[in-house]
């Protein structure tokens, strides 16, 4: 019975679709899928005839081979990852260029005045990446294109000093440092914008901001890092690297040679590089590299845990190797939040994941954070003390807005890692000194 319930009936005559009216249906949702198809190939086509629309096209393809890799648990490669990124920066730039070109004549006759004295206008401004994967607007006066790696690089033999207080609607994110010279107070009229009369700064001939370098000197380092290490808004004298290089000379008692290579908006792909370029024809003992929450994403995201750490720990993991191959010590040394001084730290993710990804010893680690409180607790006291209780905390440029090193906090950042690297310094030594 279970069979015979089972069994199909034959259709009927009346229910049977004739042979010519099935074979229109066929035509019908050929011809149907054949306009979707000559649809989606005139899109493509319109899409890959502008930038931006090829753009769009190589994104999308390029997605779906990573999804495709990661559904099989394959690697992406290397290479794909580097044109993927090479390819959204360029559109980010380009995308920046034309907005800006569209914004800058609406702007007020003085702002135009003062971006042009810069170097920073639409014909002459410098726009590329940095900060992990922003676009940036340099002035082309003080800066000069890199394609070699780091994008930018500041320009040999150049005086310089900061401008605030100075951001138009429509420009890119805007960094205004510019040609020191006595016509700037002048360019500066009606434009809003004020001069860090404390923050002059000058290059030398290898087109990095302290002395000229001296490779015979009989300690040598190179310290990689971003805006805080290059000293933003502080002067020549009062760098971190700078207070770096004193500590070593007062506590090793011998000529000390450092290169400073911290440039405003680098991230670890750019520390990279700059390693290369200067490493072998300086020939250093040792390497300080800084690191700051944005190497790795937004300042905000990556307090929460977010972020590309996967870019991060590849980059410094190629900085490490580096090292290694050419028996360097490598010290690395996140820069405390100015946020993290008076108020909650939560120091879970940033600096915390750094010492994560690091693939190395312990020594080769250094969180200055406690350093920096010690310092702002006493230095408040003494305010207090004194009935001039600092607002925020005097290791960072609060008194002006800022939440880069004040040359108070480059101190204690030069103490705390010069006090590590004689201790790793004194190690390397003991290691070659033959034993009895």
């Amino acid at each position: 019975m279970a069979r015979f319930f089972s069994m199909r009936r034959p259709a009927r005559a009346d229910q049977r679709v004739l042979g010519g009216v099935e074979r229109s249906r066929r035509l019908q949702r050929r011809f149907k899928l054949g306009i979707v198809v000559a649809t989606l190939i005139v899109v493509a086509g319109i899409l890959a005839a502008v930038p931006r629309g090829r753009h769009l096209v190589a994104s999308v393809a390029d997605r779906a081979r990573q999804s495709a890799r990661w559904a099989v648990g394959l690697p992406v490669p290397r290479e794909e990852v580097d044109a993927r990124h090479e390819r959204d920066r360029r559109q980010a730039v380009d995308d920046a260029a034309r907005k800006f070109r569209d914004a800058f004549p609406t702007m007020d006759e003085p702002i135009q005045r003062l971006f042009r004295y810069a170097g920073s206008d639409p014909d002459a401004g410098l726009l590329r990446w940095g900060n992990f994967d922003q676009t940036l607007l340099l002035p082309s006066t003080v800066f000069e294109p890199d394609d070699a790696g780091r994008s930018y690089c500041l320009k040999p033999n150049t005086r310089s000093i900061w401008v605030r207080n100075v951001s138009p609607k429509g420009s890119p994110l805007t960094f205004l440092i510019v040609p020191d010279r006595p016509e700037l107070a002048e360019v500066l009229q009606g434009t809003g914008g004020i001069i860090v009369t404390t923050s002059v700064q000058t290059t030398n001939s290898w087109g990095l901001r302290g002395p000229e370098p001296d490779p015979s000197a009989p300690l040598r380092g190179i310290v990689l890092g971003d805006s805080y290490m290059q000293g933003m808004f502080i002067d020549d004298d009062h760098t971190p690297p700078e207070c770096l290089r004193r500590y070593l000379e007062n506590h090793e008692k011998t000529g000390v040679s450092i290169l400073n290579t911290g440039c405003l908006g680098y991230s670890p792909e750019q520390y990279y590089y700059s390693l290369l370029k200067f490493a072998d024809r300086f020939k250093p003992q040792f390497v300080v590299m800084s690191v700051f929450a944005n190497d790795f994403g937004g300042i905000l995201e990556v307090a929460r845990g977010k972020g590309d750490w996967d870019e991060g720990r590849y980059w410094l993991g190629e900085i490490q190797q580096v090292c290694r191959s050419r028996g360097l010590l490598l010290l690395v040394v996140p820069a405390p939040l100015d946020s993290q001084m008076n108020s909650a730290r939560f120091a879970g993710y940033y600096p915390g994941l750094i010492s994560n990804i690091l693939n190395g010893s312990s020594e080769a680690y250094l969180d200055p954070t406690e350093e920096f409180i010690n310092r702002n607790i006493a230095m408040i006291l003494e305010g207090d003390r004194a009935g001039n209780r600092p607002t925020g905390s005097p290791l960072y440029n609060n008194a002006i807005g800022d939440g880069h090193f004040s040359p108070a906090g480059a101190e204690v950042w030069a103490e705390a890692v010069g006090r590590r690297l004689v201790l790793l310094l004194d190690k390397a030594r003991g290691a070659r000194r033959p034993s009895p």
